[in-house]
């Protein structure tokens, strides 16, 4: 089995890594913050810088913020130069399609393979190795990487190098403006007088019902925010979808209008909880509390 560096071991990395040993697989690991890779110690060698990680590695993966650290941490930083010949470099950060391609080709000069791969599912499918894994690159390099995609979840061949960015970039407008969609119709149900978590277990049966009803829908009704994906990615995510479709000369206006209510969350202090927290956007603009089954609102003081 190959060996794998996996650089990146924060809230989707961690579980990743525990499902490719849980597998069977040698693994390498670094973190920006080492605690968070010391915990795998006792199961993974840790390096202590990315070049270290990356010379003798069989397979390099990264699960990085964003496009920017990505290139800091594996490109800038020089680290990129102790790729050995054939290693395949697989990113699954969620990226610009733009800077996915720089990288790919980079690599692509040191005789490397490179497949852009950017997942969907939440800490919950990296907990179950159940991510939907969205691969651009060669056909060649995409079969290399079977086995290890199959041990972290479900794996699609988008279409070259950049595709499975662009694949992410769709995936979070529909997660984005689904989940302002399921805060407005809970807010909307409950202000009327239904009981809230009624409405969802009905809709869930019919076409509204979705992943985002079902699994963020209850963490609104739970007033459950710890971040399983920050809101600050998701607002990440929104800012690319709009750069990109600025790029190609579209005008996405729900991207757009989500987009905001994202910028406005954060900027009341609230980027680092779940994304599913959007709904507290929505109260404050209100001033109104989703309440979990009565159907009456609270203050919106109470929001916390």
């Amino acid at each position: 089995m190959p060996h794998i560096s996996f650089l990146g071991t924060g809230l989707m990395g961690a579980p990743m890594v525990a499902r490719l040993l849980d597998a069977g697989f040698s693994l390498t690991l670094w973190n920006r913050t080492p605690d968070k890779a010391q915990r795998f110690a006792d199961r993974a060698l840790i390096a202590a810088s990315p070049a270290q990680a990356v010379a003798g590695a069989d397979v390099v993966i990264t699960m990085l913020e964003d496009g920017a650290v990505v290139d800091q941490v594996l490109y800038q930083s020089g680290a990129i130069a102790g790729l050995r010949p054939d290693t395949l470099v697989i990113d699954m950060s969620s990226i610009e399609p733009a800077t996915a391609r720089r990288h790919g080709a980079q690599v692509t000069q040191q005789g490397g393979g490179y497949l852009d791969a950017p997942v969907s599912g939440g800490t919950r499918g990296a907990e179950a190795g159940a991510l939907s894994i969205m691969a651009g690159g060669s056909e060649v390099d995409f079969h290399r990487a079977a086995p290890i995609f199959q041990a972290l979840g479900k794996a699609t061949h988008i279409g070259p190098v950049g595709s499975g960015q662009l694949a992410k970039l769709a995936n979070q407008a529909i997660v984005g403006i689904t989940i302002g969609a399921v805060s407005e119709a809970l807010l909307l149900a409950a202000k009327g007088g239904a009981r809230p978590d009624k409405v969802r277990e009905a809709l869930l049966g019919g076409f509204a019902g979705s992943k985002i009803l079902e699994q963020h829908g209850e963490r609104m009704l739970a007033r459950d925010f710890e971040p399983g994906a920050p809101a600050r990615i998701q607002l990440k995510d929104l800012r690319m979808i709009l750069d990109e479709a600025r790029a190609e000369g579209l005008t996405l206006p729900l991207s757009q209008r989500v987009f905001e209510e994202y910028r406005a969350l954060q900027a009341s202090g609230h980027g680092d909880v779940d994304h599913s927290g959007l709904l507290l956007e929505l109260e404050r603009l209100n001033g109104v509390r989703l309440s979990s089954g009565t159907g009456e609102e609270d203050p919106k003081e109470e929001n916390g």
